[in-house]
């Protein structure tokens, strides 16, 4: 088989991660598609934002990390022994040697510029975070770009924002509490919101994909105005005193692989 002959016949970048989350599925281990690839799963009446080269995102508990590592190790999928030693606890990483692509596994959070918390709520969803730990993980973002953007809008125009956490709807009840008590992830979910919007307005508008069932824009807006009605606590308000003198984001750190 040829080099293009072999490329054609690979699965694509989420053809891949639905078969490795369904797979583990039947040995009984939850797997849940996280990023970019978990919105294109979402979103499949939407041209595909992503290329074909992306990593795989995933997400486990940590009562998974163990039998998720043999069943990679099983089909093939190479793990970085020291990063995972190191890391374990909260990020696997192993490599496919078939289709090369890097497979991420972050466990019970994701933990960036702020932390979104899924443990508990894998279950909500067949094969993707929920929604609204989806929409957290991409507002949590402090250097938004436009790919990150443009994931948000494509998950307000495909999902309703709604009161409570029903899964299949952007929770405003998931939202608020964590907005309410944290003054720095209020501070950057309510920038990004703005940033997003104002794009979306301008110069981003073909951002929005055509033939969405909601208003892209209008739902952001309605996440904003529910945020900023959402009851503070003392400490939000302590740290608001601070504002932005003081850095209120984590940085993330690139950790290298092998």
């Amino acid at each position: 088989m040829t080099e293009s002959e072999r490329a054609a016949s690979a699965p694509t970048a989420l053809e891949e991660a639905v078969g490795v989350c369904r797979a583990a599925a039947e040995e009984g281990i939850t797997v849940r598609l996280a990023g970019g690839l978990a919105i294109q799963y979402l979103t499949p009446e939407f041209p595909p934002r992503g290329g074909d080269r992306q990593d795989l995102d995933m997400a486990i508990e940590s009562g998974d990390r163990r039998p998720l590592t043999q069943f990679l190790s099983e089909r093939g999928y190479i793990g970085d022994k020291n990063f995972n030693a190191l890391y374990g606890h909260k990020q696997l990483y192993f490599q496919s040697p078939t289709t090369n692509r890097s497979l991420d596994v972050l466990v019970d959070r994701l933990h960036m510029c702020h932390t979104v918390e899924f443990k508990g709520r894998l279950g909500r969803m067949p094969v993707t975070l929920d929604l609204a730990d989806l929409l957290l993980s991409k507002l949590q973002i402090v250097e938004l770009n436009e790919k990150d953007a443009q994931d948000v809008l494509y998950l307000v125009a495909a999902y309703p924002v709604s009161e409570g956490d029903e899964p299949g709807t952007i929770g405003l009840g998931r939202i608020r509490p964590i907005v309410g008590n944290d003054w720095g992830w209020w501070r950057t979910l309510t920038l990004n919101l703005d940033r997003i919007i104002d794009l979306a307005c301008g110069d981003g508008k073909t951002l929005i994909p055509e033939g969405g069932k909601h208003d892209a824009v209008g739902q952001l807006r309605a996440i904003s105005e529910s945020v900023e009605a959402t009851p503070k606590s003392m400490r939000w308000k302590a740290r608001a005193r601070l504002g932005e003198r003081v850095r209120w984001y984590e940085l993330p750190e690139e950790t290298p692989h092998h």
